[in-house]
C-alpha cells in the first residue's frame, strides 16, 4: 500500500535522527569529543576545552551541492524548509565563530567516503 501525501508527511515528521551512520563513524574517531546535540544549534560533537563544535550535515537535509536533489513532490513545503535549513546552518556557524569557537561542518558523503580526511580537517583547525 502506497501512503498518501498527507500520511507520508505525518510519517516523515515523526523521524528523529540520532546516531546516523556518518555520526557513528565519527564517534569512533573522536573519543575526546562529547557526542551531544543539546547546545545551541545542535552540534553533533563538542569539545569544550578546545572550543570546537562539529556538525555532520546530511546531504538531503542540508542541501549538499554534490548530492542533493530537489524534491519532486510537495515543493511548496520542501523548498522553503530546505532553504531555512541552509540559512540556519550559516547563522549557527557565524554565531559560534563570533563567540570564539572553531566550527567544522562535515558532509555525510565525506564521512562515508573517507572518514580520515574529515579527521585531518579537524586537526587543521
Amino acid at each position: 500500500m502506497t501512503p498518501t501525501t498527507l500520511s507520508r508527511s505525518e510519517i516523515m515528521s515523526r523521524i528523529r535522527s540520532c546516531n546516523t551512520q556518518p555520526e557513528l563513524i565519527l564517534k569512533k574517531l573522536l573519543p575526546n569529543y562529547k557526542y551531544q546535540s543539546t547546545n545551541f544549534g545542535s552540534p553533533d560533537f563538542i569539545n569544550r576545552n578546545k572550543k570546537i563544535v562539529i556538525f555532520v550535515d546530511g546531504c538531503f537535509w542540508h542541501q549538499c551541492p554534490i548530492h542533493s536533489k530537489k524534491p519532486k513532490n510537495n515543493k511548496e513545503y520542501w523548498n522553503p524548509k530546505l532553504l531555512r535549513n541552509k540559512l540556519r546552518d550559516k547563522e549557527v556557524t557565524i554565531a559560534y565563530k563570533n563567540s570564539g569557537w572553531k566550527v567544522l561542518r562535515i558532509w555525510e558523503h565525506e564521512l562515508k567516503k573517507s572518514p580520515m580526511n574529515a579527521l585531518k580537517r579537524l586537526k587543521n583547525l
